[in-house]
């Protein structure tokens, strides 16, 4: 049988910028929400949304509003969180699974505020798709991400299949002095979003 190859990274790319002008953008990152999470109690965030019916966003393939929610205190402390979105905006974080016994919520209400109190847009057009591979400090969609330790695809919890590499936000860009990068993938087969943290 005829092994076929999957692409794992998309070749298009923009960067991430921090949008002043108030006016409408395909991207949102640190979207508050009401839900709290299962382990430390803390409130969840849509980390990234993307509404990918702007022709911008047409390279990515994917239909509808894509969507991935975690909690980001306990993100540290897992190896991935997964949250299945539906093209029409929903989105459901699943199980995850702790590497610790037991954590508690070290998010603040300020850090929370600071964290959801940001707009984002993409940059004016596309860059190298290595952009986001030679820089810890840039946000992006799309392109190779600069993993901080090992590449490190996830799985599908649905189908087993290698997720697809999405975007990179540092939290330095959304929190004034945190550490590391959340990673984000998306399985558009079974509308999973897969999201991991990494730092030196």
């Amino acid at each position: 049988r005829e092994a076929r190859r999957q692409r794992l990274v998309y070749e298009d790319c923009y960067p991430l910028k921090k949008d002043v002008s108030g006016g409408e953008t395909p991207v949102q990152i640190g979207r508050p929400r009401e839900d709290r999470c299962p382990h430390c109690g803390g409130r969840m965030v849509d980390m990234l949304s993307l509404d990918c019916r702007d022709p911008r966003l047409a390279f990515l393939g994917l239909e509808g509003i894509v969507t991935a929610a975690c909690c980001p205190s306990c993100i540290c402390y897992m190896e991935a969180a997964y949250s299945r979105y539906s093209p029409a905006g929903d989105c459901q974080p699943l199980p995850g699974k702790l590497l610790l016994p037991e954590v508690e919520n070290d998010v603040t209400e300020e850090e929370y505020r600071e964290l959801t109190s940001h707009a984002f847009t993409l940059g004016a057009g596309p860059v190298s798709p290595f952009y986001g591979a030679m820089r810890e400090d840039t946000g992006t969609l799309g392109g190779f991400p600069n993993w901080l330790q090992d590449w490190s695809n996830t799985l599908c919890p649905d189908c087993g299949r290698p997720m697809v590499y999405l975007a990179q936000i540092p939290w330095e860009a959304v929190t004034d002095g945190a550490e590391g990068t959340l990673f984000i993938e998306v399985c558009p087969h079974c509308h999973i979003a897969s999201m991991q943290h990494q730092q030196t």
